[in-house]
């Protein structure tokens, strides 16, 4: 076996929450382009649908959409239940959904608080908890969840609590899950990536037009990159490349924490 075999997803299947735009998009496509199938979960059908479609056609794997609110455990459950029903097993569980609000701590409402973590945090515990029941079953598999360098340092200028805590959150979470899941062969690990042309950093662009000069004034590289220099390292966490780490982190900030 080679090393680039290693890389190889061929005849697993992969579970991407929020799937269907930004960084889920690319790491689906990924995943499917390393030989996984793909179930993309979102709240969106029209547009998880797509994606499923655009994925499958450029890929030639098996690909199914489901409409998913991770923040409901009934609703992650019949996800789960569907991609059993299609692939029969589940190797590879993606934590991707995930909101922002750009709103002050002194200003926030409970109901924006509790939207951000019922999606970030409690999402992310339903479907590892739901996926990880059959991944015990089958014989383990590996859950990635995209974190955030939030979860590291305090953004400016941007107000983000309920973010920054969700993504904490998600890594003591990851930590902690590795140390009880290792017995069962699931291996579990995150993403952080630093500041990524999606749909948050547009809508911090749009409450301040210079704040990606202030952003790229902090980081080693100049550049706010795209979803899908992200998506290597999901397939790279997916795979039997990274066969000996669990409870870790990849960050992807371009240089953003190291200052």
């Amino acid at each position: 076996m080679t090393v680039l075999d290693r890389f190889r997803l061929d005849g697993q299947t992969a579970i991407v929450t929020g799937g269907n735009r930004g960084i889920g998009r690319e790491i689906a496509q990924a995943l499917a382009e390393a030989g996984a199938n793909v179930v993309v979960a979102n709240r969106n059908s029209e547009s998880g649908q797509a994606a499923a479609a655009e994925i499958a056609e450029s890929t030639g794997v098996d690909t199914l959409a489901v409409e998913t609110d991770v923040a409901d455990e009934q609703s992650v459950n019949a996800m789960v239940d569907a991609a059993v029903d299609e692939f029969e097993t589940i190797e590879i569980l993606v934590n991707n959904a995930g909101i922002v609000v750009h709103e002050a701590a002194e200003t926030m409402t409970e109901e924006e608080w509790d939207s951000v973590v019922d999606i970030n945090l409690k999402g992310t515990f339903l479907c590892s908890k739901a996926v990880g029941q059959e991944m015990m079953e089958s014989g383990g598999g590996s859950i990635l969840s995209v974190s955030s360098m939030s979860a590291l340092i305090a953004n400016y200028p941007q107000r983000q609590v309920a973010y920054n805590a969700s993504k904490g959150g998600i890594e003591s979470f990851t930590r902690q899950l590795a140390s009880e899941w290792a017995e069962h062969d699931i291996r579990v690990n995150t993403i952080a990536p630093g500041y990524i042309r999606t749909d948050n950093t547009d809508q911090a662009d749009a409450i301040d037009p210079d704040i990606d000069e202030v952003w790229k004034s902090e980081m080693l590289m100049d550049e706010i990159a795209g979803p899908e220099d992200v998506a290597p390292a999901a397939v790279f966490l997916a795979s039997d490349a990274s066969r000996y780490m669990t409870g870790a982190r990849i960050v992807v900030d371009g240089g953003y924490t190291v200052r």
